[in-house]
């Protein structure tokens, strides 16, 4: 598998691809174009997720953060367990791509 190719067409609406799935693991592609949480939604997941931008660009914003932050490809972020954020933005018209991996902590 490309992480790349073919992505899929996600003008019509967002498409979420599980890669892998383990117990207390999972790693999802996620095709954007022009999408964001609707209107006072937050995520709040059980798991952490870990998610890097692949390609175009997007805003998520925290609840508990005053300004939303700009993600590039190449940019990552760890979200803890139930912190409430929510899209904000993805790039209109040009795949937004994102890999995500959400995580059961264990000792190791």
């Amino acid at each position: 598998m490309n992480l790349f190719t073919p992505l899929a067409d996600a003008r019509k609406g967002e498409v979420v691809e599980k890669l892998l799935e383990r117990p207390g693991l999972r790693i999802l592609r996620i095709t954007s174009c022009g999408h964001k949480s609707p209107p006072g939604f937050w995520y709040e997941e059980e798991e952490g997720e870990w998610v890097v931008l692949l390609k175009g660009a997007a805003r998520l914003r925290f609840e508990d953060e005053e300004t939303p932050r700009t993600l590039v490809p190449g940019d990552a972020i760890d979200i803890a367990p139930r912190r409430r954020h929510r899209v904000e933005w993805t790039l209109p018209g040009s795949p937004t791509l994102w890999l995500t991996v959400y995580y059961r902590e264990a000792p190791f």
